[in-house]
């Protein structure tokens, strides 16, 4: 990814969705890395509810139960449109949102830190 105008795409669901066996925010970033995009991150919110207004959260941080948790990828739209377009109806998904940013620096991470 060079420095311009990119794609922020969010994705909000919660600790305790599952694919399987497997959390689905995990399932997110395997499949972001297996296309290639530029990076993922998972955020663990504090505390938040969504289209069924159930408020997650409000215990003291670890005891809290199924807390929100947003899937931030940033890449170029057609990128992420297409990894838009391997979500299914059936994955525990609350909401999707992209929006415009700037890119104004990618990488500079030295391997093996």
């Amino acid at each position: 990814m060079t420095p311009g105008q990119a794609l922020l795409l969010r994705i909000y669901t919660d600790e305790n969705a599952m694919t399987g066996d497997r959390r689905f925010f995990d399932i997110l970033v395997e499949r972001a890395r297996a296309m290639g995009l530029a990076g993922a991150t998972v955020l663990r919110g504090l505390r938040g509810f969504g289209a069924s207004s159930t408020l997650h959260g409000g215990q003291p941080f670890d005891l809290a139960p199924n807390l929100p948790v947003v899937v931030e990828i940033v890449d170029e739209e057609a990128a992420l449109k297409a990894f838009i377009d391997t979500l299914t109806p059936n994955d525990e998904v609350g909401l999707v949102t992209l929006e415009k940013v700037e890119v104004v620096r990618y990488g500079g991470h030295r391997r093996g830190f």
